[in-house]
Formats: structure tokens, sequence, C-alpha cells
């Protein structure tokens, strides 16, 4: 593996180079633009200042650290300086709050112990059984829709109903829209400026979202304290800790509204990412169509390391498209960096999306070749810390393997099913913040394969 040196123990005390307009940083952070096309922004900082920028908008001062040495040193966070929980509480407190996400220290790593047991590999291989049959009950009508058909809120509603079943052992059956338009809305309010409870404002509705989950939530928690499930929910409600530690009711809700946006809004955004990039690129939806036929039938937990084409589609589909293009820490310490040191209580910001179109560490990244993360190239491997769509660290994500079966389970399925294309001179027009998805849906026609 190789990689560049560290980091200087400790820099000349110069100053950080700064944005030079503010229009660029205001584009930044709030222009409904920069929802759409976050990378380009990033790119120009960093090919104008370097691998250090810092911008302050009102009292906030912000530190863009571009590469993976940055993504190390923050995420990895030796010394335990960067706060998760003050940047994303100021973020989605009000919506999510105190999710895993939304905790710090000795507090995070508690909830996440008792989290974590809900992830273990005997549940995830009922997780992935229970799965099987409600993709292919989900899929099979798809393909008579023609041209009318939309993969986003295809995968979307798909993944809300194998959440609802899986997490909380419930068929929503009519809820299902009401509770989609719930985690929209509650997503879209997590990036609103004005955070007022007006009614008819973004943040108004996210509001009334997070009311709806826990109004739905909180009629089944003492159900699930009683029984002995195989859903999420119920395991959440009776994991403990090795001194008999669980959760309160209102945690165990909480932990639920996160862990469901978490698992269909993230899943759906690489779904629909993977699907185009398959559709326009037929050779390799052959590839991933023949190893699947090869297998045949459905996967399981097990299988999943049997379809590496398919796993290289979806690691390139993550390094293109990730989930959350920016990561943002507070430094409750200063800290040297790249020559400069960075000031306690600095809004520190990491980029994924960045470091994924590094021309330093990825061949030629603005194009789609998931053959950069087969043996023989593993440009994954050059470093650390330069593939990093699940986070890293502490907070690593603590459903990435869950994540991963429910993906390669539903293109499993997918491929064996139908071919796929888009229009001629098709290109998805993507939103990369919040949540990276398709602005327009993303129209497919899908040819079943007889």
């Amino acid at each position: 593996m190789t990689e560049v040196p560290a980091p200087p123990a400790a820099g000349p005390r110069r100053d950080i180079p700064r944005v030079g307009h503010l229009h660029t940083l205001k584009r930044l952070l709030h222009a409904r633009a920069e929802r759409i096309d976050m990378l380009s922004t990033l790119r120009e900082m960093f090919d104008a200042h370097g691998p250090v920028v810092q911008a302050k908008m009102g009292p906030i001062r912000f530190v863009y650290l571009f590469g993976p040495d940055a993504n190390r040193t923050v995420l990895f966070d030796r010394d335990g300086i960067f706060s998760a929980a003050k940047p994303w509480n100021a973020i989605m407190g009000r919506i999510f709050p105190n999710g895993l996400l939304l905790r710090d220290g000795v507090d995070h790593k508690h909830h996440r112990k008792i989290m974590s047991q809900a992830f273990k590999r005997p549940f995830l291989r009922e997780y992935g059984e229970r799965m099987n049959a409600m993709i292919e009950e989900g899929i099979a009508g798809w393909g008579a829709r023609g041209a009318a058909f939309r993969a986003f809120p295809a995968f979307k509603e798909l993944t809300l109903d194998m959440a609802a079943t899986i997490f909380i052992g419930a068929d929503l059956g009519p809820a299902t829209q009401r509770m989609n338009r719930a985690f929209e809305d509650m997503v879209a309010a997590s990036m609103s400026r004005v955070r007022l409870r007006i009614p008819g404002l973004e943040f108004y509705r996210g509001l009334q979202g997070r009311n709806f989950m826990i109004d739905y939530l909180s009629e089944l928690v003492g159900k699930k304290r009683s029984s002995d499930g195989r859903d999420m929910f119920s395991r959440l409600c009776h994991a403990e800790t090795e001194e008999g530690e669980g959760f309160a009711d209102q945690e165990v809700i909480d932990h639920m509204i996160f862990l469901m946006m978490a698992a269909h809004d993230t899943t759906t955004s690489t779904l629909s990412s993977l699907t185009y990039e398959l559709a326009v690129q037929p050779e390799w939806q052959e590839r991933v169509r023949e190893e699947s036929l090869a297998l045949g039938g459905a996967i399981g937990f097990d299988d999943l390391d049997r379809l590496p084409a398919l796993t290289w589609v979806m690691k390139e589909t993550l390094r293109r498209y990730p989930p959350l293009p920016v990561i943002p820490r507070i430094a409750t310490a200063g800290f040297p960096f790249g020559g400069f040191v960075v000031p306690e209580n600095a809004m520190v910001v990491v980029a994924p999306i960045h470091t994924h179109h590094m021309t330093a560490w990825w061949s030629d990244p603005f194009r789609f070749d998931p053959g950069r993360f087969a043996p023989d190239r593993a440009e994954d491997e050059r470093h650390t810390h330069s593939w990093i769509p699940f986070g890293a660290g502490p907070h690593h994500c603590v459903g990435r393997r869950f994540a991963e079966l429910q993906v390669k389970a539903i293109v499993h399925q997918l491929v064996q099913r139908y071919r796929w294309s888009v229009p001629e001179g098709y290109a998805m027009p993507v939103q990369q913040a919040p949540i990276s998805k398709p602005r327009d849906g993303l129209p497919l026609t899908l040819a079943p394969i007889a």
C-alpha cells in the first residue's frame, strides 16, 4: 500500500489560504445550485489554494482539508479532538436528534456497542433470507411500466418496504407513501436555511415528518419490548451491554428513525446511480448479469463475496456518487496539518467526493471504471483513506454490511430478470447533496429477459 508522507507534526504558523471570493463560499454553503454540483466548487477551492483552505461565514470559521491524509487525520481522530456531534446537531439535530452520528466519545461508543448487536452476522443472514421474496415481488411488475418507469422512486418504495419489514417488522401498506414523504421532508429540512416552524416552509415539513414517525413508532415500542420478534426494532428494544444496559424507549425510537432514513435513502441513492451506470455501460451490465446467472436464484449474506464484478461496480458507484459528499467535524483543539495550524473551534470539513476524484489517487477519475477495484489494479489500496463512502474511524457506518447485502441482493435479481437502457443521449442529472440522487427520477426502459 502506497501512502504519501504524513503531515508534519507541527507546522509553521502561516495564515491558512482563504477562499478568494465570498460568492464561492456562499455557493458552497447555501445556494441550491451547490446541492446539485458541490464537487465543482470543491475542485475550484483545491486547485486555487491547495489542500488546506479556510473561509469565514458569520461567526463560523470553515477549514476545508483535502485528500486522503486529511480524511485519515480527521476521521480516524487519533487524539479524540474532532466532534461529530456538534456540527451534525447544528445541521440535523432538530430533525434527527440523538442518532448515532450525533454522538461523541464515550456516549457514542456506548450506543454503538448496543446497536451493533442488531448487525451481527447471524442476524444479517436472517435479514438476507427475508429480503429475497420481497425483492422478487417488488421488481416483478417493473418491466410493464414501459417508458413511464422511473428508477429512483421505484427503488425508494422497494427499499422502504424492505426497511419496514426488516427494521420494524410491519407491512406498511397504505402508509408507504406517507412514510416516504416523511423521510424526504426530513432529509430536505436538514439542509434548510430558514429553520422556522412556519407552515409551508421546508423545515416545517421536516418537523411534521418527524412527528409522524414518532407517533408511528411510539405505538409499537411497548409491543416490541414484550415480544421476541426478529426485526431490528425488537432487537434494539432488547439489546444490552454485558453490564445489562440497554436503550430507553425514546432512544430506541430516535435510533430507529435515523437508521431507517440512512438505510433506505442511501441505498436508494446507490441503486439509482449503479443502474444508471450499467445502462450507459452495457458491457458491464452484461458482465454482472453473466456472473449472477451463473450463481442463479437469490443470494444470501454468505454469497456477497461470490460476485466480484458486482462488488467492483458497487465500489465504483460509491466512489463516483458517495451518498455523503462532505463530512463535517468541529475541532475541539487546535492541530497541525499540511504546514498550518488549524485553530480550535473551526468547522473542519473533509470531502469524500473530492478525494474520490483526485488524479493523484485514481486513474482517469471521472470515468466509470469498475476494473480499478480488481486485484490486479486495486487503486483503492493506494491509501487507507482514499475511498471512504462509508466514512472511517469511530463513526464508520455501522450498517455497511447490511447496505452491501441489500444493494447486491436487489441488483442480483434485477439483472437476471431485465436488461435496461436509458434514452439515447441521456445523462443523469445529479443532485449531490444532502444525499446523492437523480433530479429527474432516472427514466429507464426495462426489457424482460425471456
